[in-house]
């Protein structure tokens, strides 16, 4: 199918949305970018965020309700992970069993019309924003980071020095299980005195 290539993309999308998540630590919540201004999103409210939006994305402009829920009754961070887990497989199976002329035809998004294989890239690319903003707010608490696309500070450094990729769990069902059971991430080497980025501060 032309636009398996998306679902594959979603389907590995949705694992990286919550292995940021199980990145944080339950007294991470509250914390803003920059405590005095509400502009800036909280990590509990980046949760909530993702999944309204994915939702309401999904229901309104791509026709997949899940029929559940958006936000855990509870919200902390193993039952957002949890919840957008389920919810997020649910989407998955049903953009599985899409056809050609589905992703072709066109849809509303927002005051336009476009194809849906045109906004689920979009939302795609939506995802992908506010988990950076995320990882970035991980490091601004001084929390470790494991590969998300490749390589980081403490997998071993940068791609051009064969830094190595290391997830922390090897599949979603690994992750929300190693979570609940207080933590069970695979163990990260740092980067052993090598350069963590391209310009290294020569201090």
């Amino acid at each position: 199918m032309r636009y398996e290539f998306l679902v594959e993309t979603y389907e590995t999308e949705r694992i990286k949305v919550v292995s940021v998540w199980s990145e944080f630590r339950d007294g991470d919540l509250p914390i803003r970018p920059r405590e005095s201004d509400p502009r800036g999103r909280s990590v509990h409210e980046q949760m909530v965020h993702q999944c309204v939006s994915e939702n309401l994305w999904f229901i309104n402009m791509l026709g997949i309700d899940v029929g559940a829920p958006p936000l855990p009754v509870t919200e902390t961070r193993l039952e957002f992970m949890k919840r957008y887990a389920e919810d997020s497989g649910k989407r998955l199976a049903a953009l599985q069993a899409k056809e050609e002329v589905w992703w072709e035809s066109e849809t509303r998004f927002f005051d336009v019309q476009r194809s849906r294989a045109w906004v689920m890239v979009r939302r795609i690319a939506h995802t992908a924003h506010h988990r950076g903003q995320q990882m970035a707010m991980l490091r601004m608490v001084g929390r470790d980071l494991h590969s998300n696309y490749g390589p980081t500070a403490d997998t071993g450094g940068l791609m051009q020095n064969h830094a190595p990729t290391i997830y922390g769990y090897p599949s979603l069902e690994a992750l929300v299980d190693g979570e609940a059971t207080g933590g069970k991430k695979t163990p990260l080497p740092g980067a052993a005195g090598k350069a963590v980025t391209e310009r290294p501060d020569k201090k």
